[in-house]
């Protein structure tokens, strides 16, 4: 089967094949495993409706089409061909479905037509498409995937690269003591939406990395994102030495010789892939360090036919490379021998005595290989992730850059992080399509003249939907550690709707400062309890198996929540993954951020809060810095003193201006000033912060790079 989105100018044609997956599907219902092995069913909402009507008990326990599939049985599906109603969601599904791929009028036809004469490469480490994909880690891989989908909306012409990691990211447990446990799980290949890449002659596809004393074969693997193929390699083959087989098992393994041959066969393999399948892209976008060797396979290929230099500048004038970090260890840096030992067996074209001074970071170590620095001396165009964040950039890398770096700020794909509730409230008030209109910010203004009860009423609803999904999961852990019934009832007690709910979700990393709000304990088991103005924190987040410290601020937290004098007011929930992350952004009443500036890059997890009416609470740093006003929020110390002087004034902001808000209510029982601040935060920062406007920036930045004018705005 070959896949080519049908009217999108210079799409990706790529020959899979047939899917594994154990389904048996009434004529009838045939172009339902279309719809199975496409991604798109993630974020449209009638798709995603239809999954749930085949049968809600089993899909209530997987969220996974494939799985649901191998469980109908010809009874179930007797009853659905004679439902009026599923014949008739089933049917506008299809047609829309349809509609979406061969779409026509996309922004970037409208704005590019046939001009790009090709595709945009974008390669990463991570890709977080759904909780059924374990291809992501955190805020990188989120942010990969939202780029896909927004793109695919767009019909940005983009083929992606990354890692079929079959044990993917850990699963996180918390055992009865505080201490985190990671599991890694197989992956079931069937009974997901991944399909073998072919060549064409109709076989496996395959293609070889010499590494030291040995070569490694690759293969390759799709999923479809709506209209963005996304390959995945592959080296658990049999082709394979046993030893080599585990290199793209797990995503961010902790042994670094293992982590450069992983990114050896992203970089090197990718563009080998690439090659394979007849895909010679226009632009490369290299998303974070992890990636960088693919500079050095594209100037292997070119140095037989000019010389060193000339054949870098080439390399230039089609690269992009963003960072996502300025934390050290968001930045991959190896030992330069060791590099240089494997970079001599993947690429002999490529000078040795060359490669030592392309991985010399800003610190100057010849003996350390900085994978970012490599990705910027082949870039013509380095961007961090907000307009703080390329300052930071700037800053640190200027010496790596030549110059200044320039920036363009991360952003949501909010049709996935949407509640449901306020899906709704969008369709009455901006329109159907709400989502094409991200681009239109002046549309979104029509959100401060929705009546308070109106957009109340909405967040309510997904704040209950979030807490009673909490509940459920505290039971869960609770049981797991062998808690009595008396106990289990407890947990069913808690979390009540009326009170302040605080949300801090995100990595466990110690830059986060987790902690800060419990610099003062007095103070604040006092904003907590208080009978009349009562808060409550959420909790949740992993932090690497090697990270001690990240684990042991996760025990700490643990700790702290069963203290008799505040338990039931602070709870920490395991496993913090898409599926949960989801429920927090759509139900909580703050979003709490507290890194150490300015050591946050980004920090997306705040938009999605806000485009659902959520109240960010943050150091100012990332996009916050750029989201922040007196109307959408609540910023503090963007230049810090000391962890003490920030809590002083995050209690501060809780005491006189956070509280107050939420409780002060109107006869209607609505709390009008804070109504007003959840308008403001869902006008002016959903579009602001959508993955379409971010995307729409990068593809003006991919344009020259193509040999593309844009045209002056």
């Amino acid at each position: 089967m070959t896949t080519t989105p049908a009217g999108l100018p210079s799409a990706v044609s790529i020959q899979a094949g047939p899917s594994t997956a154990p389904t048996r599907v009434p004529r009838e219902f045939a172009r339902i495993r279309d719809l199975a092995e496409n991604m798109w069913w993630v974020w449209d909402r009638e798709a995603y409706d239809l999954w749930g009507r085949i049968d809600p008990q089993v899909w209530a326990r997987n969220k996974n089409p494939l799985t649901l599939l191998s469980f109908v049985d010809s009874q179930t599906w007797e009853v659905l061909s004679d439902s009026a109603s599923f014949n008739e969601l089933y049917q506008t599904v299809v047609s829309r479905f349809d509609a979406y791929i061969r779409g026509q009028g996309t922004w970037f036809a409208r704005h590019f037509g046939d001009r790009f004469g090709g595709s945009v490469a974008y390669l990463c480490a991570e890709f977080g498409l759904h909780q059924t994909l374990p291809f992501y880690s955190g805020g990188l891989g989120i942010l990969a995937g939202d780029h896909l989908k927004a793109a695919s909306d767009l019909g940005v012409p983009l083929v992606a690269v990354g890692l079929f990691y079959r044990r993917g990211y850990f699963q996180q447990r918390v055992d009865p003591d505080g201490y985190q446990q990671a599991e890694y799980r197989d992956l079931e290949t069937a009974r997901r939406g991944i399909r073998p890449i072919m060549d064409r002659s109709g076989h496996p596809l395959r293609v070889e990395v010499e590494l030291p004393g040995r070569t490694v074969h690759i293969g390759a693997w799709m999923i479809q994102v709506g209209r963005i193929p996304l390959v995945l390699l592959d080296t658990d083959l049999k082709e394979n030495d046993p030893a080599d087989r585990p290199i793209t098992h797990m995503l961010y393994v902790r042994g670094r010789e293992m982590r450069l041959c992983q990114e050896l066969v992203l970089g090197i393999g990718g563009v080998r892939v690439l090659d394979a399948l007849g895909i010679d892209p226009v632009a490369w976008h290299i998303n974070e360090g992890h990636s960088a060797f693919s500079v050095l396979e594209r100037l292997a290929k070119r140095i037989d036919s000019v010389d060193f230099e000339k054949a870098r500048e080439e390399i230039r004038d089609n690269t992009l490379f963003t960072l996502h970090t300025p934390v050290p260890a968001g930045n991959e840096v190896f030992e330069a021998t060791m590099v240089e030992r494997y970079l001599a067996a993947a690429v002999p074209e490529v000078p040795q005595e060359h490669l030592r001074e392309l991985g010399v970071g800003p610190s100057g170590d010849p003996h350390r290989f900085d994978m970012g620095a490599l990705a910027i001396r082949f870039a013509s165009k380095v961007n961090g992730v907000s307009q703080r964040h390329g300052q930071v950039v700037t800053h640190d890398w200027g010496g790596v850059i030549g110059g200044k770096s320039g920036a363009i700020t991360n952003g949501i794909h909010t049709p996935t992080w949407i509640g449901r509730a306020m899906s709704r409230l969008y369709e009455r008030n901006i329109g159907p399509d709400w989502a094409e209109l991200l681009t239109e910010p002046e549309t979104w203004q029509a959100i401060h003249d929705v009546p308070d009860a109106e957009v109340w009423e909405a967040h309510q609803q997904q704040k209950e939907v979030m807490l009673r999904n909490l509940r459920n999961r505290l039971v869960t852990q609770a049981a797991r550690h062998g808690a009595d019934p008396d106990r289990l009832r407890w947990f069913y007690d808690q979390l009540p709707s009326d009170r302040l709910t605080i949300t801090f979700a995100r990595r466990f990393a110690t830059y986060k400062r987790a902690g800060l709000l419990f610099s003062d304990p007095g103070r604040i088991r006092w904003l907590l309890t208080n009978p009349e103005r009562p808060m409550q924190i959420v909790f949740a987040g992993k932090a690497h198996p090697a990270d001690r410290e990240g684990q042991g601020l996760i025990k700490w937290v643990v700790d702290i929540a069963k203290t008799h004098d505040l338990e039931g007011h602070l709870f920490f929930i395991e496993n913090y993954d898409m599926a949960l992350a989801q429920y927090l952004v759509s139900g909580t009443d703050v979003w709490l951020n507290t890194p150490r500036p300015p050591m946050e890059a980004s920090g997306t997890s705040g938009m999605k809060a806000a485009a659902n009416g959520g109240l960010n609470l943050s150091v100012l740093d990332g996009w916050w810095v750029e989201g922040c006003t007196a109307n959408t929020g609540w910023g503090f110390s963007e230049n810090t003193a000391s962890d003490a002087e920030d809590a002083a004034v995050l209690y501060h902001l809780l005491e006189s201006a956070v509280l107050p808000a939420y409780y002060d209510r109107n006869e209607a029982g609505i709390p009008v000033s804070w109504v007003r601040m959840m308008k403001a935060a869902m006008a002016e920062l959903t579009p602001a912060f959508s993955a379409h406007r971010m995307v729409t920036e990068y593809t003006e930045a991919y344009a020259p790079l193509a040999g593309v004018e844009v045209a002056a705005t």
